[in-house]
């Protein structure tokens, strides 16, 4: 992902977000972005996911979102952000397309 980046000539700013974790407010502007339902961005093979019983789909957006800034590890990534647009960087294409 790091090299279609570096040559595509774009700018790009790589974020950890373990370290940087994303506030809610960010990942409904990403959420938003990329144009899809907030638990199409969940990892669904996450220990966690299991865990909080994510799969009985019970939860609101906002408890996804909440819980997803609580445990990052629930967020598919990597998310690629461009402007006014933003995709998940698998499959790679989407990434191009972005581009």
């Amino acid at each position: 992902m790091d090299k279609l980046l570096r040559a595509s000539g774009f700018e790009f700013e790589k974020i950890n977000y373990y370290l940087q974790p994303l506030s809610e407010t960010k990942l409904r502007e990403l959420i938003k972005k990329m144009g899809i339902k907030t638990r199409d961005l969940l990892r669904t093979g996450e220990l966690v996911y299991r865990e909080l019983g994510l799969a009985k789909g019970d939860f609101s957006d906002d408890e996804i979102i909440s819980l997803m800034v609580q445990h990052p590890e629930l967020i598919q990534r990597p998310i690629v952000e461009r402007g006014e647009r933003a995709v998940l960087g698998r499959p790679v294409d989407n990434v191009r397309e972005l581009l």
